[in-house]
């Protein structure tokens, strides 16, 4: 159904659909020399714009950060964040479309073997600067100092060139880092479930949001996000549930 043409105003007043890319994240969207960007994201922006009847603009970032921001002042009608209350005072979220994990990672002779030992006074954990981990990390450890690298891919080099004790982020980064450098261990399980959501600013109105999380719940149950995430060989995101 095609929405109401004050909701396509809400979304568009430049005339078109401006989405807010982050390529910071590899599970949702990678850089593309043509195109600016591609990954999951990227398709459901484009999905969107179909939805609304009009043509997309990507607005392509290196960090979560830059992009939250994009769409709290506007210079973006949409975005793929991760849900956080803090980012929440200026847009509005709609329900998850992935799930991914946040994870830690140390050093091979590293004393620590599990999260619950990373909260210690004297320690320091590196997150990417404004990333979910950044906000959530900054709540939850009491104890722990946080280091901030200038986006999550940076994470595993400012860890080792800072010669901190803990690196933080998506579990998938980690393991490709780990892999690359050699020398590091991912600690069991998981720090965070990060839900990655859509999202628009609040000034857009209710009915622009109840649009975008219609849409949402749509995607997911139609099955277009569990093949936009095989389709861009992505491993270690799982579709979330219906809101």
């Amino acid at each position: 159904m095609t929405p109401a043409a004050d909701t396509v105003r809400a979304f568009t007043p430049t005339g078109r659909l401006r989405a807010s890319i982050n390529t910071g994240n590899p599970i949702l969207a990678a850089a593309d020399p043509d195109h600016g960007a591609r990954g999951v994201s990227v398709d459901l922006a484009r999905g969107f714009a179909q939805r609304l009847g009009v043509d997309l603009e990507l607005v392509v970032f290196d960090t979560a950060g830059k992009s939250v921001d994009a769409v709290t002042s506007e210079a973006a009608d949409i975005g793929f964040f991760a849900i956080d209350p803090k980012r929440g005072e200026g847009i509005h979220f709609t329900a998850p479309y992935v799930l991914i994990e946040g994870c830690y990672a140390v050093r091979d002779d590293s004393p620590l073997r599990s999260n619950e030992e990373v909260d210690r006074a004297g320690l320091r954990v590196v997150v990417g600067q404004g990333s979910a981990y950044d906000l959530f990390l900054t709540r939850e450890l009491k104890a722990a100092g946080i280091v901030r690298a200038p986006s999550s891919p940076a994470v595993v080099e400012h860890f080792l060139q800072e010669k901190a004790d803990v690196a933080a982020g998506v579990k998938q980064q980690l393991e490709a880092d780990a892999a690359r450098r050699g020398g590091l261990r991912l600690l069991p399980g998981r720090f965070m479930v990060i839900q990655q959501a859509m999202g628009c600013p609040r000034s857009r109105g209710e009915a622009a949001a109840t649009e975008l999380r219609a849409y949402v719940e749509d995607m997911k149950r139609s099955g277009f996000v569990a093949d936009a995430l095989a389709r861009h060989g992505i491993s270690g995101a799982t579709v979330a549930p219906a809101a």
